[in-house]
């Protein structure tokens, strides 16, 4: 593979040539391939030109249809040539990267015109690969052993043999069973509470050997912005631990999807605590030749556990729209977090004396200390209230408690954004009223570049929007009734957007029941892999796709997806933990925390339908508050695109 894409001369700025050899793509080469010469790409390249000469981060926000992929991985690809380490690119999530990576996505189109041999490689999250553990829970516990069984046969037989001189790979990835719902799934993928350095399959497991090969990427490591957030967050504790980093030295990121990036951030700095794996793995210690002292503080801190999570069972409470369970921070809550903190101390210093015995086994002593040191950095958020989120999950082995900061703009600031590398935002909604405040001030980026091209269509003349007026205050039987009428208009070939899982799930029950919609099929998330899901959806013409998480990086142009319709306008919980504390900030909450959310998410919704000059169809809106309020539908009308109206009839 030649270093270089062209030919460097080390007597003038290698950027800037780069950026000369960009251009003549976009102008020469890749239009004699049917490529259109547009110029918001070319001024977008010009302008990453500035962010990687000078080491800046900068907010490229470009419309759809602008080539904004394109001009990043070439770039991408050329500064990595320099510097001899991949850029990486993170995505907002594992759908998007595989819609990047596809066989007839950017990157093969980029090295089928251009001759470029491009060495990408997937970095997928934890949690998109088999645990070997849980696999075999389920397959010897589970209702569905079958199905587990099965997957445990198909395994590579390095997994059931060890003999020496055998070859490995990776395995186990989330989309080779598309076949799988995500409840299968989850029942045997990796999960935080695993804990994978105590495990001793852990050196044939598909995860570990996934990251032996995306570390080998010469060119872009693609990943989730999850996966980079918790590389960013773990990088220091793994070096100190002697363990290599998630990902390798890298010289430049590119956020896809930008905007979302904070909800990674928040999550990557997230504790997650749990009883039962809490007891199973402080009595690890209980199985070597312990002092009696230590065994007896051992079933203190198991009792001080249950107490402390009965506790939150009582005192939480289920939040409409949401898996999540809201927690209220009382006196009586936060003693017993003090007194199960109490005898944690206890412990930890107990176990200094105790390793000096080499009573326990080094290696398990080593794992249990590194768990109560996770479990007191968890808990001494409780001693600040006021900077603290957290909430309660259910599952079928009891409550999780979920704690995090209540910002993650210093550590941003100080682990991302003070680095000398290029930082590059791209996504088409960056910006809310022609600002990049909102976006910039959440991640604690106080100095970057920033532009905004619109997106070369005719939107006048390929898109309609319609808000549809209410006879019944748009209840759900009235939206329900609506939807059935617009996908008999466009005959299917429809995307329904939900803002949460429990109203996809309400319209999965009902639709059933639609005479009219007899016959269509219906794909919903959550039955099968996304990708899977995505691809089933574009090469089945009239198929009708309802998903929660699809508003952003879905890319099916064509017939296929002929009408787009918004559920409802997609404002962020209103008890959800993590924004109520973001209202509690806000001098202005509606203005300054739930009205740009929504704005941003319906921006990115509507941008589905229209991905192609050749692509026509209708978008339509299901909400009473923009009939109700004037300023509300004011602010709608101003992010529709340059002549388009909002209706109210078709």
């Amino acid at each position: 593979m030649e270093r270089y894409p062209f030919a460097y001369d080390h007597a003038s700025p290698y950027v800037r040539q780069a950026g000369e050899w960009i251009a003549d793509q976009l102008y020469d080469v890749l239009p004699e391939h049917g490529f259109e010469v547009r110029d918001e790409q070319i001024y977008m390249a010009f302008q990453l030109e500035r962010a990687f000469a000078d080491k800046r981060t900068i907010f490229a926000e470009a419309g759809v249809g602008t080539g904004k992929t394109l001009v990043y991985l070439l770039y991408a690809v050329c500064y990595a040539r320099y510097h001899r380490k991949p850029v990486i690119v993170a995505c907002a999530d594992e759908s998007l990267i595989e819609q990047l990576v596809k066989p007839e996505g950017d990157i093969a189109k980029l090295q089928r015109h251009l001759g470029l041999l491009i060495d990408a490689r997937l970095a997928k999250s934890p949690d998109q690969y088999v645990c070997l553990n849980k696999l075999d829970e389920a397959r010897l516990g589970h209702e569905e052993a079958g199905l587990y069984q099965e997957v445990h046969m198909d395994l590579p037989e390095f997994v059931h043999v060890r003999d020496g001189m055998q070859s490995f790979h990776a395995y186990g990835d989330r989309k080779q069973y598309p076949h799988l719902n995500d409840t299968q799934w989850n029942r045997m993928s990796w999960d935080v509470f695993q804990d994978c350095f105590a495990c001793e399959k852990r050196h044939r497991c598909g995860q570990t050997l996934s990251r032996d090969e995306y570390r080998k990427a010469a060119d872009l490591i693609i990943c989730s912005h999850d996966f980079y957030m918790e590389h960013v967050w773990t990088y220091e504790s793994r070096k100190r631990k002697g363990q290599l980093p998630m990902l390798p030295d890298h010289c430049a990121v590119v956020f896809d999807e930008g905007h979302l990036l904070e909800a990674a951030a928040q999550k990557a700095l997230t504790y997650k605590l749990k009883h039962v794996v809490f007891e199973e793995m402080i009595t690890r210690l209980l199985k070597g030749e312990i002092r009696e002292s230590l065994a007896y503080l051992i079933e203190d801190a198991i009792t001080q556990s249950e107490s402390l999570f009965e506790l939150l069972e009582r005192r939480s409470e289920a939040i409409p729209g949401s898996d999540r369970k809201r927690i209220v921070l009382e006196d009586e809550l936060l003693e017993e977090v003090r007194k199960f903190r109490d005898v944690l101390t206890v412990i930890e210093d107990e176990l200094v004396y105790e390793s000096e015995l080499f009573m326990i086994n080094e290696y398990q002593l080593r794992i249990v200390e590194e768990h109560l040191e996770m479990m007191q950095k968890a808990l001494n958020l409780f001693d600040r209230p006021e900077k603290l989120i957290c909430w309660a999950t259910d599952s079928v082995n009891g409550l999780s408690l979920v704690m995090m900061p209540r910002t993650v703009q210093e550590v941003m600031r100080e682990r991302v954004f003070s680095t000398a590398m290029p930082v590059i935002f791209s996504s088409a909604t960056l910006s809310v009223n022609g600002s990049f405040d909102y976006v910039a001030e959440g991640l604690g980026i106080d100095d970057y570049l920033s532009f905004s091209v619109d997106s070369p269509y005719e939107y006048e003349r390929q898109m309609k929007v319609i808000a549809p007026a209410w006879t019944y205050r748009a209840t759900f039987s009235e939206k329900m009734k609506t939807s059935a009428e617009l996908l008999q208009r466009s005959e299917g070939r429809a995307l329904i957007l939900f803002p949460s899982k429990e109203e996809l799930l309400g319209f999965k029950r009902e639709i059933v029941h639609y005479s009219e919609c007899a016959g269509m099929r219906f794909l919903f998330e959550g039955d099968q892999e996304i990708s899977h899901l995505i691809a089933t959806f574009q090469s089945d013409e009239p198929s009708i796709l309802c998903a929660v998480t699809l508003w952003e990086g879905l890319d099916v142009p064509g017939p296929s997806l002929s009408n787009v319709i918004i559920w409802s306008l997609p404002f962020p919980p209103r008890q959800d933990p993590v924004f109520m504390v973001k209202r509690q900030a806000a001098a202005s909450p509606y203005e300054d925390v739930d009205l740009p959310y929504m704005l941003l998410r319906l921006r990115q919704g509507l941008g589905r339908l229209i991905r192609s000059r050749s692509d026509w169809g209708t978008a339509a809106i299901l909400s009473e508050e923009l009939h109700k309020q004037s300023q509300l539908r004011e602010q709608i009308e101003s992010l529709l695109p340059s002549g388009v109206a909002l209706l109210e009839q078709w």
